[in-house]
């Protein structure tokens, strides 16, 4: 089975399984997305959820965060880990919007990526969501299925998103990584996945791989 056919196969059990799937770390608003995308770096989206329920409502608007004191934003934030790092990355974020954008989170990937703390990935979490832009999340689960799957031989993000980018509807891509994500948490997990239960199976060259080699799903 080619690249293609394989998406539209896994399309379609996703959409049987995951139909409500959507973005799960609540917020409100572009800016507050961003923010909580940034913060969810080597962290649980739960667990930023928990932390951004106050930070909301103490940094509401990039001019909160471009004024922030640098040591109470640690303190803030220092649940999620590497909060340092990320304290500097969301001052460097709220001054940026603030200089260069009138305040407002910009919706294309080239304004995105310059700044602070912003890679492709989290781009396409803004544009996806935001924007309804085409826009695919590589992330550990995507990366791992996609590699599962065949629908990539990369292992560099970028490439996989490229090579997603050309058998995933467009329409379809940010709802797919969503997806994929809970597929991820669910079945296909990075120790021990549930090969032998798992429905797509059959379109599944990892696993067609595993039982010719006669090892233990």
């Amino acid at each position: 089975m080619d690249k293609k056919k394989t998406a539209l196969k896994f399309i379609e059990f996703l959409d049987s399984r995951y139909a409500d799937a959507e973005c799960s770390l609540r917020h409100e608003n572009p800016f507050q997305l961003l923010t909580a995308t940034i913060l969810s770096a080597q962290c649980t989206d739960a667990r930023v959820n928990i932390v951004t329920q106050g930070l909301f409502r103490k940094y509401p608007t990039p001019q909160h965060l471009a004024d922030a004191d640098m040591e109470e934003l640690c303190a803030d934030i220092k649940p999620t880990g590497f909060f340092r790092n990320k304290a500097k990355s969301l001052i460097g974020m709220g001054r940026k919007l603030i200089s260069e954008h009138g305040g407002e989170v910009p919706g294309t990937m080239e304004e995105l990526i310059k700044i602070p703390g912003v890679g492709r990935k989290t781009a396409n979490v803004i544009l996806g969501n935001c924007f309804g832009r085409p826009a695919v999340v590589v992330d550990t689960h995507v990366k791992r299925i996609a590699f599962r799957l065949g629908l990539t031989k990369n292992t560099d993000p970028e490439k996989i998103e490229q090579d997603l980018i050309k058998i995933i509807p467009p329409e379809r891509s940010a709802e797919w990584s969503h997806q994929v994500i809970l597929f991820g948490r669910d079945i296909c997990t990075a120790r021990a996945p549930k090969c032998v239960e798992c429905p797509i199976n059959g379109i599944c060259p990892d696993y067609a791989a595993r039982i010719k080699k006669h090892l233990k799903p």
